[in-house]
């Protein structure tokens, strides 16, 4: 019979200083691994073989339902549907990235910056996704055809560069300045989720009467709830950081598994809003000549 070989795991003294986690003392995979290696590593219990997992199978879920959505969707003619397209589409590029990024990373050094680079990249490119959804379906009507809306997508491209340059810049300061590269990376993803999320904050708080009677109400608070909760576990590094070597396998997965139950309920939220206007076609615009734009340039 044929048997394979996986590869040996090594601790947190084993491997240079810029593969170390917080709170991970054990799992670490060969950091000069090949690509067959960190292949195989799928099926092994490393540090790293539940975050693979826990971004792959949201990509494929993520992709179910972006497929279902075309198959229904008449996408040359229905230019109602292209800000929800592309957001959809975003939100399947990320998980991938990410998966890959997480399998690929320990190759070497320079591999694990490039990974995580593309891995950024493809997270700012999801925020950009829902920025171009929000301007389309999510906006208030009070706001609509205002110079904030006007430049909302406009200004959400620019913060998605600023965003994507600043948290890769962050990964140089990781062994020399850790706080400030922490630092660093939470504001690099702060800012783009606050300003795309602006709409949603009007919705809420500021004109709560008009979203009163809308089913999407619900999907916003529990999107935010669970958003909040997981940027606050990603900033404490909980729950590894309590008890160093308890959390080797399972690490930031809660984060992770967090992440995409608000990434699944912020899908809902466009469609929720797109269903909502279709059915009082009259009452606004459908959305303004930037996001159409900048769905033709994606």
């Amino acid at each position: 019979m044929l048997s394979l070989k996986l590869p040996r795991l090594f601790s947190i003294e084993q491997v240079p200083q810029v593969f170390h986690e917080q709170g991970i003392l054990f799992g670490y995979r060969h950091p000069q691994s090949s690509a067959t290696a960190c292949l195989l590593s799928l099926f092994q219990m490393t540090n790293e073989t539940l975050n693979i997992w826990t971004h792959l199978l949201p990509f494929w879920f993520f992709m179910w339902r972006f497929v279902g959505t075309l198959r229904v969707t008449d996408v040359l003619n229905d230019s109602y549907s292209w800000p929800l397209l592309v957001y959809m589409g975003a939100s399947c590029v990320y998980p991938l990235a990410s998966s890959c990024a997480h399998t690929f990373s320990s190759m070497s050094r320079n591999a694990r910056h490039i990974c995580y680079f593309l891995d950024y990249g493809a997270v700012n490119l999801f925020s950009l996704g829902s920025a171009i959804a929000y301007s389309a379906y999510v906006f208030p009507d009070a706001l609509v055809n205002t110079v904030f809306h006007d430049y909302y997508v406009a200004l959400a491209v620019l913060n998605t560069i600023i965003s994507t340059g600043l948290s890769c810049y962050s990964r140089f300061l990781e062994v020399q300045k850790p706080r400030l590269c922490k630092m660093l990376r939470v504001l690099a993803f702060a800012y783009p989720y606050t300003w795309d999320s602006l709409p949603i904050f009007s919705r809420l708080f500021l004109f709560p009467g008009e979203s009163a009677q809308n089913e999407a109400t619900l999907y916003h608070q529990k999107h935010m709830a669970v958003t909040l909760l997981a940027s606050f576990l990603y900033s404490a590094h909980l729950p590894e950081r309590l008890a160093p070597g308890r959390f080797d396998y399972i690490e930031c997965n809660v984060l992770h598994l967090m992440s995409f139950m608000s990434q699944s309920l912020s899908q809902e939220l466009p469609q929720w809003e797109e269903n909502e206007l279709e059915r009082w076609p009259g009452e606004r615009v459908t959305w303004p000549g930037d996001v159409r734009l900048c769905c033709q340039s994606h």
